[in-house]
C-alpha cells in the first residue's frame, strides 16, 4: 500500500475507493459507503488496514456533505460529481466505524512508524468524527 500523508485520501487504497464510486447511481454510492463502514464495525477484534483506510475516506466524504462542514475535499481527491443526499443513518455508521479505526486492534491506529504522523492522522480522524457528531438542524 502506498501512503504519502496522513489525510483521509493520502493512500492508494483510499484513492481506489473513491475511484470505485465514480459513475455509480446514487443508491449504489450509498450502498458502497455503508459497506465500507460495515466491514470495519463487523470485523471483530482486528480492523484490517485497508478496510480502515476505506472507512476513513468514506467518513470524510460523508462529513463533507454536512452543511457548513469544515471537511473540504480537494477536487483531485474527491468525486467528479457531487455526492447524493445521504441518509442520517450513514452518519451513525460512519461514527461507529471511525471510532473502531481509532481503537487498539486497528492496523491504521498502530501502523504508523512516525509518532508525529500518527498524532496528525488521529487529529484528522477526530476532526471528521466531530463533524459527524455535530447536530444539524438543516
Amino acid at each position: 500500500m502506498g501512503t504519502w500523508g496522513t489525510g483521509p485520501f493520502d493512500s492508494d487504497l483510499a484513492a481506489d475507493f473513491v475511484d470505485e464510486l465514480e459513475g455509480l447511481a446514487h443508491q449504489q454510492v450509498i450502498d458502497v459507503l455503508e459497506r465500507a463502514f460495515q466491514r470495519v464495525t463487523s470485523s471483530g477484534a482486528r480492523v484490517d488496514g485497508g478496510d480502515g483506510a476505506e472507512a476513513v475516506a468514506a467518513g470524510a466524504l460523508v462529513a463533507s456533505t454536512i452543511p457548513d462542514s469544515p471537511i473540504l475535499i480537494d477536487p483531485d481527491d474527491g468525486l467528479r460529481e457531487p455526492l447524493p443526499h445521504l441518509p442520517a443513518s450513514l452518519r451513525a455508521s460512519a461514527r461507529l466505524a471511525l471510532n473502531r479505526v481509532l481503537q487498539d486492534g486497528s492496523e491504521m491506529a498502530t501502523g504508523w512508524v512516525d509518532s508525529a504522523e500518527a498524532d496528525q492522522w488521529r487529529q484528522e480522524v477526530h476532526q471528521i468524527l466531530q463533524v459527524l457528531e455535530a447536530r444539524t438542524d438543516h
